[in-house]
């Protein structure tokens, strides 16, 4: 059977992406806020463009959720989400509005959850953040 749609693996970074986005409603009177859009090669999951250039940084935020098969731990989850972030060019799209490098801040968020047979999350178990000043 072909399954459509994010596999159940993907389920715990949805809430997260969820989560953060729906911390973020205040800032919009300063941000043109999107999520899951193109961008470079890929889609980043949150980025934060200032309503005016120069009045503060664009911020691209990327999600990981641990994989304890391949990452030891947080850091290396938040290291992988960084360079998506450089590899798959995220940046390009404010570098075509005319963001100069030095206004573009990466942001890596690494998590680690336990989801439920229900598939919702039951517990934060830990979160990393990891800032790259400029892409």
């Amino acid at each position: 059977m072909i399954r459509k749609g994010p596999s159940a693996s993907a389920e715990p970074e949805r809430f997260y992406h969820g989560f953060v986005l729906g911390l973020m409603v205040d800032l919009q009177d300063n941000y043109h806020i999107t999520s899951n859009r193109e961008s470079g090669f890929g889609r980043y999951d949150i980025m934060l463009e200032p309503v005016e250039i120069g009045q503060s940084d664009a911020i691209i935020l990327e999600f990981k959720v641990i994989d304890p098969e391949s990452e030891a731990d947080l850091n290396a989850t938040v290291n992988n989400a960084l360079e998506q972030i450089r590899h798959k060019q995220y940046d390009a799209q404010l570098l075509a509005r005319g963001f100069r490098p030095d206004q573009i801040r990466a942001y890596g968020f690494a998590f680690s959850g336990k989801a439920g047979a229900d598939r919702k999350i039951k517990l934060f178990l830990c979160v990393c953040i990891k800032k790259e000043a400029a892409i």
